[in-house]
């Protein structure tokens, strides 16, 4: 059984220099409450590994704007001009990585793999140092997997031993870095009783979650 942790004690465990996975997509699927806590804390340094920095106000943009993070693993920049701003003139560092090899180095940190071949980038800045391996004639680059020291994640339910569901295009980063993590935090819109959620409904089992925060209706 977990009981609900409180926003400010959640973000206290977070420490400078941390590397959070933040699930969303142009902060759809985003923990906002958890993030808020996280700017109001005052305590950044982060590397965060995410889809996107989102929008300027919004999801990972308003840590970006509080000056919270140190360096950003994504697959695009494009929406936040806070984000391009930043990385243009020092105070951020960008490591922009194909939407598709991102995820899958996600997964590969969360299930234990050594690695993603992909032919994505092959003959493109994304090959610069890295290694290439041959397959049956085939050259693919070796792409590393990634992992977190937090995982911050938003779900439609929690129950109390943790397992969660997802909503619609929230399935997005959510349950993949909810495996890569040494700790996860859940953001749950509501917390039911156990058995609340089906079985078959779960995308995130407990066993997984380390902490969940009842967000607001």
């Amino acid at each position: 059984m977990k009981t609900a942790t409180k926003l400010e004690d959640a973000a206290a465990l977070i420490p400078e220099g941390a590397v959070l996975l933040i699930g969303g997509f142009m902060a759809v699927g985003t923990p906002e409450r958890l993030i808020d806590a996280l700017v109001e804390r005052g305590v950044g340094g982060f590397t965060v590994v995410a889809n996107d920095t989102a929008l300027v106000g919004k999801g990972i943009g308003k840590l970006v704007t509080a000056g919270l993070v140190k360096k950003v693993i994504a697959s695009h920049i494009g929406l936040n001009p806070e984000t391009q701003q930043k990385m243009i003139a020092g105070e951020i560092e960008v490591e922009l990585v194909p939407q598709g090899t991102l995820i899958e180095r996600i997964r590969a940190g969360g299930v234990g793999l050594g690695g993603v071949l992909t032919q994505t980038g092959l003959g493109t800045p994304v090959e610069e140092g890295k290694q290439i391996v041959e397959v049956q004639g085939e050259r693919y680059l070796l792409e590393e997997p990634i992992r977190g020291d937090f995982a911050l994640i938003k779900a439609k339910q929690a129950d109390y031993k943790g397992n969660l569901d997802y909503a619609l295009t929230a399935h997005n980063f959510n349950p993949v870095m909810a495996m890569a993590a040494e700790t996860v935090i859940a953001e749950a819109e509501v917390i039911v009783p156990i058995g609340g959620i089906h079985p078959d409904a779960v995308k995130t089992p407990g066993i997984l979650v380390d902490h969940i925060l009842e967000g607001e209706l």
